[in-house]
């Protein structure tokens, strides 16, 4: 009985089968399947210049055709931390001119990733085959546009592989303080990106050593025929974090993506997670802290704020007062009497005797310059110690008692005098009138003693009656009564 021809099962071995056809053929083992080897679409630890490697980070979603995340990060959100990069590209006549334009827009990629500036990252780029070439210097370029600008007008030199000359080149011209780099003490990253495609034409492992040690980062980036064996001489360690290989150029661009997780961090500043009740201050790599505003301090939670007492903290430089404002700041002020300078610090005098602290006796004056003097009320002398004052004339200070006119008799005594017209009464200090005496003289006998004591009668109880009238005004030539009742001129 004759076999069943094979051919009739060949559909359902073709469904069964159909799914691994259309996986890519599985590459043969050699130098691409050795360790400390990135290849495109394998992923290692996450790592950054001048960091120990990172936990792998969180699934993002796929590589675009552009060789970006797929919207895993948004604009502004990616923040490098400064670098001083140089990269080192091999145009020999190895990489047909289309290639090396991918190679260009690859640097151009990257470079779209960083944050560009005089105090950010600063680019170099160094060209190299048999010849080395510095297209331009660290210090050439501080913007994205004119560098990507100047990665376009590179052309390639067409002979040879020279790496280790390349690597020397920027170790001794790129790498310099007159070149653009940052010193030692900026504790900026060297980092160099080195894309060949080739073996190199003479010793690298000597000189990428020297360059390691100097402090540059050496990323090796190899494509089809490059020597994996020299790409990992070349490279820092950990090896997996700084050598990857492309098959063709046509991938090339997509290795920008993993350099930007390389050279960025998120941001929790940009992101808003940070918590920072006030400020929030990005440390690079991802990391950050919390500040205060002005007048604030930071509490013991590192994320919230607490105004500062500064009168408190008796630093507030205020000569008089101190006045803690709610915002967490203050202000001077000064005691009664003064007014704050210009410098709202120190104070000065305004009302000098407002101030009561003068020591004057009677009347303090307030002169212009800020000082003062001291006077004395009307009546009295200034001391020698210019604040106390001593009377110099009683009669002036209205206490005297006279009812007609008070004579001083020197600075401390004084007696009282009455008009023309009238005479002193007994208690020295009022006055009766001349004529109403007259009058009682005329009606009395002047020579009997009855007729004296009823005239001194009468006269007192004028003399009441008179001191409630009208004062004369005038004055003439004193009249005087003797014993007898007689009047004298």
């Amino acid at each position: 009985m004759p076999r069943p021809a094979p051919t009739r099962h060949l559909p359902g071995l073709l469904l069964l089968l159909w799914p691994l056809l259309l996986l890519p053929p599985l590459a043969a083992p050699g130098p691409l399947d050795r360790p400390g080897l990135r290849r495109l679409g394998t992923r290692g630890p996450g790592g950054s210049p001048g960091r120990s490697p990172a936990p792998a980070a969180p699934t993002r979603a796929p590589l675009s055709e552009a060789g970006g995340p797929g919207g895993a990060r948004g604009a502004g959100v990616c923040k490098s931390r400064p670098l001083d990069l140089v990269f080192i590209i091999d145009s020999s006549r190895s990489v047909r001119p289309l290639e090396f334009t991918k190679v260009k827009t690859f640097v151009s990629q990257i470079i779209d990733t960083l944050d560009i500036g005089a105090a950010n990252t600063r680019v170099a780029v160094v060209n190299y085959a048999s010849t080395v070439k510095i297209e331009f210097h660290l210090q050439t370029y501080s913007d994205k546009q004119s560098l990507k600008q100047a990665v376009a007008r590179i052309t390639p030199l067409s002979t040879g592989t020279m790496s280790g000359l390349a690597i020397q080149t920027a170790m001794d011209e790129a790498f310099t303080v007159e070149a653009g780099a940052r010193g030692p003490a900026s504790n900026i990253p060297k980092v160099a990106i080195i894309v060949t495609d080739g073996r190199p034409q003479d010793q690298v492992t000597e000189v990428a050593a020297r360059a390691r040690a100097s402090g540059i980062e050496l990323y090796a980036v190899g494509v089809d025929r490059a020597d994996m064996e020299s790409l990992k001489m070349m490279a820092s360690e950990p090896l997996d974090e700084h050598v990857f290989y492309v098959e063709t150029y046509g991938v090339i661009e997509k290795l920008s993506s993993r350099f930007q997780e390389t050279f960025c961090a998120v941001d929790p500043c940009v992101l808003g997670t940070h918590q920072c009740q006030h400020v929030c201050i990005s440390d690079g790599d991802g990391k950050h802290h919390c500040e205060c505003s002005q007048g604030y301090a930071l509490n013991a939670d590192k994320k919230t704020c607490s105004a500062i007492d500064k009168c408190a903290l008796n630093t507030h430089g205020c000569e008089h007062v101190c006045v803690s404002d709610r915002t967490g700041s203050y202000h001077c002020e000064c005691y009664e009497g003064y007014t704050l300078n210009e410098d709202r610090k120190t104070c000065s005098a305004q009302d000098k005797c407002a101030l009561g602290t003068h020591g004057c006796q009677h009347l303090c004056v307030n002169d212009r310059n800020g000082s003062y003097h001291c006077e004395c009320y009307e009546g009295y002398t200034l001391n020698a110690d210019k604040k106390t004052c001593t009377v110099r004339d009683k009669c002036t200070l209205g206490s005297h008692g006279c009812q007609h006119i008070c004579v001083s008799d020197g600075a401390a005594s004084y007696h009282c005098d009455c008009f023309p017209g009238y005479t002193l009464n007994e208690d020295k200090k009022t006055c009766s009138a001349i004529e109403e005496a007259r009058r009682l003289i005329s009606t009395e006998d002047a020579c009997g003693c009855e007729a004296t004591l009823a005239f001194q009668d009468k006269v007192s109880s004028y003399l009441q009656r008179l001191n409630t009238k009208h004062i004369l005004s005038g004055r003439f030539s004193k009249l005087q009564i003797n014993e007898y009742g007689q009047i004298h001129r």
